[in-house]
């Protein structure tokens, strides 16, 4: 017998039925949102405000996933993606949205993860209009695509979303141009010259991922070998090859990783040829990139973003701030010269080392860098009667570890600038930090379109 509670559900879905839904937002991941009988169903491709019949693919306890077999009622910001391989590549999922409207609904997702984790009042809370690109295409600086064989023949790109099948791509135009010759060259030379290509099912073979970056400014190109293990046979000839083929590549890595995972590097990383960085310059400043250095990977919506986190610090030239995950020690330089003393710390040795050289070749002296995490130093250093002004934190999508919200609500910064690419687990760092902090504005900044991925710079100040 029925509860009362199964009846006001109505009757469940069930997999492979077929349904008519309106979509009434965007979610996290871009995908259209509605509800069937009160149950929330998760369809990739379809929009807000459009009238679509759904085939159930997935059905949960607390939703479902459908896909769409037929739009009844289009969306007027409907448009054709202009890629060929993209409802099968997975890499972007906006393309099929213009995108003057894909900056408003990036703007409302963030407004969805504050209502639903931060405990924050909307009505009084600033969240501004999203910050676009003027051209966003061709924006992405590095690319990372794995390799495997088909049909005889290497091929290189993306998994398809939440599966094996990986999907060749021969030109990605969210990509920088230079990448995409780049990865085509190399893939073609590991064809020429019959390089063993890794398979993942069978764990065997050499070559697993092919990365490829390049300095915007400088025009440098930096190329990555991954590879299972550190022998790679015909590596003079395929050095030889590349700088024949590619004279813009400035840097020829080999990295090492012969995991049964997900990650792309592993620990240990090989000079092969050319120099051990590539350069790239944002505004003023020039930055050596080294192979795992992390690096924002849309340079031109980099500078607007950190000029919003600039703006969020209210400079006077007084300020010790704290640039925690500092990478390679962008944000902080770019704070640098209104400040009186920046600190920055990474767990990865590698950034580590770049930032320090970073500030010495622009003669900042009043920058220093440490290996470790925040949570570590914060406490540290204010035993040594060492206290920030402002902290500023650019964290990974798992958004900031708690013990270093536990050190900033007890180091107690007058200011906190929080640089976010995941809105979730911002809102719910929000909440944390509410025991103390304030937010005074949410700024939204579009660094990755035709993507759900939307960034922000948040404004905390001391209660």
């Amino acid at each position: 017998m029925k509860t009362n509670e199964q009846k006001n559900k109505g009757v469940p879905l069930e997999k492979g039925q077929t349904f008519p839904l309106t979509i009434k937002r965007l979610g996290i991941n871009g995908e259209g949102v509605g509800y069937f009988k009160k149950q929330v169903v998760f369809v990739p491709g379809a929009l807000p405000n459009e009238e679509v019949v759904v085939e159930a693919t997935n059905i949960s306890a607390k939703f479902a996933e459908g896909k769409v077999k037929k739009i009844r009622k289009a969306s007027p910001h409907r448009v054709d993606p202009p890629c060929p391989i993209y409802h099968e590549c997975g890499g972007c999922q906006l393309q099929h949205l213009s995108y003057e409207k894909q900056l408003h609904e990036k703007r409302d997702i963030v407004v969805q993860a504050m209502e639903r984790f931060s405990g924050l009042d909307l009505g009084k809370t600033d969240i501004r209009q999203t910050i676009g690109m003027e051209d966003p295409w061709n924006y992405r600086n590095k690319s990372q695509f794995q390799t495997g064989l088909r049909n005889g023949k290497v091929i290189a790109g993306l998994y398809s979303k939440n599966s094996h099948h990986l999907v060749n791509i021969d030109h990605c135009i969210v990509q920088h141009e230079a990448t995409n010759k780049a990865v085509q060259t190399v893939k073609q030379l590991l064809q020429d010259l019959k390089v063993s290509i890794y398979d993942e099912r069978k764990r065997k073979g050499i070559v697993r991922t092919i990365v490829s970056r390049v300095g915007f400014k400088s025009g440098q190109v930096q190329i990555v070998l991954i590879t299972a293990q550190e022998n790679l046979p015909r590596k003079d000839l395929i050095v030889s090859e590349i700088n024949k083929r590619l004279p813009e590549v400035k840097s020829i890595m080999q990295n090492i990783n012969g995991e049964k995972t997900s990650l792309i590097f592993g620990e240990k990383t090989v000079h092969l040829d050319g120099e051990e960085v590539i350069q790239e310059q944002l505004g003023d400043l020039t930055f050596d990139l080294s192979a795992r250095a992390f690096f924002q990977l849309n340079p031109v919506q980099t500078v607007k973003l950190y000029d919003e986190v600039k703006k969020a610090a209210q400079l006077t030239g007084k300020e010790k701030i704290v640039d925690a995950y500092c990478g390679v020690g962008t944000i902080g330089m770019w704070l640098a010269d209104g400040a009186k003393e920046i600190r920055g710390m990474d767990t990865i040795a590698d950034s580590v080392e770049d930032a320090k050289k970073n500030a010495k070749k622009h003669g900042f002296k009043n920058a220093t860098y440490v290996k470790g995490t925040a949570e570590h130093w914060l406490p540290k250093w204010l035993g040594e009667g060492w206290r920030p002004d402002a902290v500023v934190v650019d964290p990974p999508r798992t958004g900031c570890d708690q013990k270093l919200l536990g050190a900033i609500l007890k180091v107690k910064p007058k200011k906190f600038i929080y640089v976010s690419c995941n809105p979730s687990t911002l809102a719910k760092d929000i909440k944390t930090l509410s025991k103390a902090y304030k937010v005074e504005y949410i700024q939204p900044v579009d660094m990755f379109p035709h993507t759900a991925h939307v960034e922000l710079v948040v404004r905390f100040v001391l209660k």
